[in-house]
């Protein structure tokens, strides 16, 4: 059993805005150097190197390095799904407003489609969740559960679920934006590779935002009956 000083531990490495600023830029699954983590969150190199220890050593964060390169990675989907679950929580109101209008329309391209470690979130996220759901291939009554007609739909795009270790096939995610819950597990994961492989999907800018190509709207369309409008 988990003990409270093991939990207090745990609250302790989170609680702190640098390493909570690490922990959220790498939410976008890939790996990231020291040297790019000190510029994201505007510290000094020797500063980064201490916190980055301390997230490693606490289970967080996957350490790899490749020659004189040192990279870190969320430790593995379920620290990805406990950032965005606690994101979730937070008070949008007390965010403060984008200063510039390159800000603001970051914000809103991640508010618009995103990935969350390794599924889609946003609106992007959501709206494929809810759809899912309205079609029956999804279930959310008894939390969340693929249907058996939901197992064919993701046989008809090629995609064969096999859950791998304790991560479950499905499981609800917390969007800290649209404060719904959004597919995560194996085959949320699934899904948005298979977005961004076929081009239903393209990353822009240098954080999570994703974008909604052409054919990714005639895609969802035909697959969910998305309105374009929703996307974009």
């Amino acid at each position: 059993m988990t003990s409270s000083r093991d939990l207090a531990a745990l609250a302790a490495l989170l609680a702190d805005e640098t390493r909570a600023s690490f922990l959220l830029a790498l939410l976008d699954g890939r790996a990231w150097t020291a040297g790019e983590l000190a510029r994201h969150a505007r510290v000094a190199p020797s500063t980064t190197s201490e916190h980055l220890g301390k997230l490693v050593a606490g289970g967080l964060l996957a350490e790899e390095r490749q020659g004189r390169h040192r990279y870190v990675r969320l430790a593995d989907d379920r620290v990805a799904h406990l950032v965005e679950e606690l994101a979730g929580y937070t008070d949008p109101g007390s965010r403060p407003a984008p200063r510039t209008l390159r800000a603001a329309g970051a914000a809103s391209a991640m508010a618009r489609g995103r990935t969350c470690y390794d599924h889609l979130a946003g609106r992007l996220g959501i709206a494929v969740t809810e759809a899912m759901t309205a079609r029956g291939l999804l279930r959310q009554d008894t939390g969340f559960a693929l249907t058996p007609q939901g197992v064919g739909w993701f046989g008809t795009l090629g995609l064969q679920l096999q859950p791998r270790g304790r991560r479950p096939l499905v499981r609800s995610c917390l969007d800290w934006t649209e404060r719904k819950p959004h597919l995560a597990g194996a085959a949320g994961a699934a899904l948005c590779r298979h977005a961004l492989d076929s081009g239903w999907c393209v990353r822009i800018g240098s954080e999570r935002a994703v974008k909604v190509t052409a054919d990714g709207e005639r895609a969802f369309a035909e697959l969910l009956g998305i309105e374009p409008e929703i996307l974009r």
